[in-house]
């Protein structure tokens, strides 16, 4: 056997040595984060806010509606005026994908003029609706859709 005494001095070290191993991790991966991610949508948010505002405005007095089935492994979406009819639109695209990333979204192909559908495995998926009316205005919507078996 050795005659180790362990004093002061080691377990001294042994606490730097650990807690600033845990505080160098901290560092990195926070400065890594940030130098990522800045946290910065938009320059100026009150302006964003205003313009967010008078396009939802503009959307709501269209009186569209996105309507949703997820039956029989086929996701199908139509977009409807206020009396349940096609809505008039210059042009229209559906994309799905998964509700938590972008990676492997697919264009639902149009079905009919306000309408689009394609056939999706079992889950959950998320649908972004955008459509142009005829005057140019736009109108985005996203939904959360059940596809079953």
């Amino acid at each position: 056997m050795t005659d180790f005494t362990l004093k002061g001095r080691h377990v001294l070290a042994m606490f730097v040595l650990g807690f600033g191993t845990i505080i160098a991790v901290n560092l990195t991966l926070a400065v890594n984060a940030v130098r990522t991610f800045p946290g910065l949508e938009t320059a100026n948010s009150y302006v964003a806010s205003q313009e967010y505002d008078d396009r939802r405005a503009a959307q709501e007095a269209l009186g569209w509606t996105v309507e949703a089935t997820g039956e029989s492994g086929v996701a199908a979406v139509a977009l409807v005026d206020a009396h349940g009819l096609p809505a008039d639109l210059r042009d229209m695209q559906a994309v799905i994908g998964r509700a938590t990333t972008d990676d492997g979204e697919r264009v639902m192909p149009q079905t009919g003029r306000a309408a689009a559908a394609l056939e999706m495995p079992e889950g959950y998926w998320r649908v972004d609706v955008i459509a142009t009316a005829p005057d140019g205005t736009a109108f985005e919507q996203r939904l959360t859709l059940h596809v079953t078996p």
